[in-house]
């Protein structure tokens, strides 16, 4: 049986709270704890009409959850919560939180890490420097390269370069980088999704790959040779195809397409599967899955939240934890 996930709950003036209440009237793959404010979660039930029993538990406590309990690791704000407003005098603890939920996975309490979504204005507004849940769990766990992946259903879609602003993409893609990011892509498709010969489409940069030259020489330059090296050593991976056509079944069968950057891939995984999506970060020495969505600030404390992608998140940290 699968050892319980770890789930944080994410922005308390969010949506994080309210789904993490659903998850004890849901049928899920194993038992899942909860760091969250435990004052948080109450008032939110009733805000919601979600009517969930808070119970506080110890790191690695052996409990399991009744029908309508959620389990709970305390992580108290010490700053008033309302919904829809964000308090920067809550951030640090929110990270605490977060590395409570690192460490007691790496200590081997939980399979994996399943998070709710933060919201990085606030955190930085805290004065803490903070670009986003895949960059810190990879500081926390020391791991060099994280790769964002998003799965929706048989889609997946991994990033080369992750929150950048548009115009640092081109300097940031080296040679070096490519291959790093595409032997973390093609080690864990093996390792945690158990895809024996995964193939690869790596998109181009530019429009059209670069139309041989003339819209930008970064596909030819950068792109390409690292392809050709990587095909050379028995690895499926093939391209730079133009990213306007790489996701199209006229590119061929692929377990996975390589995006250059953040928006050139997740349109098009939310648009296949918005609410239903799935973040995994690829590299760390933990499972963590994410929700392909924001903290939706305008729908905190209404109960209307879909829960849908929280739900996936789960059920695919309990697959890669049995695989």
């Amino acid at each position: 049986m699968t050892k319980q996930l770890v789930i944080t709950a994410g922005e308390p003036a969010g949506i994080g709270p309210e789904l993490c209440l659903t998850l004890a009237h849901e049928p899920l793959p194993c038992g899942v704890v909860v760091v969250a404010d435990p004052d948080v979660l109450r008032t939110r039930a009733e805000q919601t009409g979600i009517n969930t029993t808070i119970t506080e538990i110890e790191v690695g406590a052996t409990a399991e959850a009744a029908p309508g309990e959620l389990l709970v690791i305390a992580e108290s704000f010490p700053a008033p919560v309302e919904c829809g407003k964000l308090n920067p005098d809550n951030a640090a603890t929110l990270l605490n939180g977060l590395r409570r939920a690192v460490t007691a996975c790496m200590e081997g309490h939980y399979s994996g890490l399943v998070t709710a979504p933060l919201h990085k204005g606030v955190i930085n507004d805290a004065g803490i420097s903070f670009s986003g849940h895949t960059e810190f769990l990879a500081e926390l766990t020391n791991t060099p390269l994280p790769v964002m992946l998003l799965v929706a259903g048989d889609l997946r879609v991994a990033l080369a370069s992750t929150h950048l602003p548009l115009r640092e993409v081109p300097d940031y893609l080296t040679q070096d980088l490519l291959r790093d990011v595409l032997l973390v892509l093609l080690q864990d498709l093996v390792s945690k999704f158990r895809i024996d010969k995964p193939e690869i489409v790596v998109c181009g940069l530019n429009p059209h790959a670069g139309e041989g030259g003339y819209l930008g020489t970064e596909d030819e330059q950068i792109i390409a040779p690292v392809i050709r090296d990587l095909a050379s050593q028995g690895h499926n991976v093939r391209g730079p195809l133009p990213a306007d056509t790489a996701f199209t079944p006229a590119s061929g069968s692929k377990d996975a397409v390589l995006a250059m950057y953040h928006d050139q891939g997740l349109p098009v995984l939310k648009y296949a599967g918005f609410g239903h999506g799935v973040n995994v970060t690829l590299g760390l020495p933990i499972i963590r899955t994410s929700v392909d969505h924001g903290t939706a600030l305008d729908l905190a404390g209404t109960g209307t939240a879909d829960n849908g992608s929280l739900l996936q998140a789960v059920r695919l940290a309990a697959e890669l934890a049995r695989s």
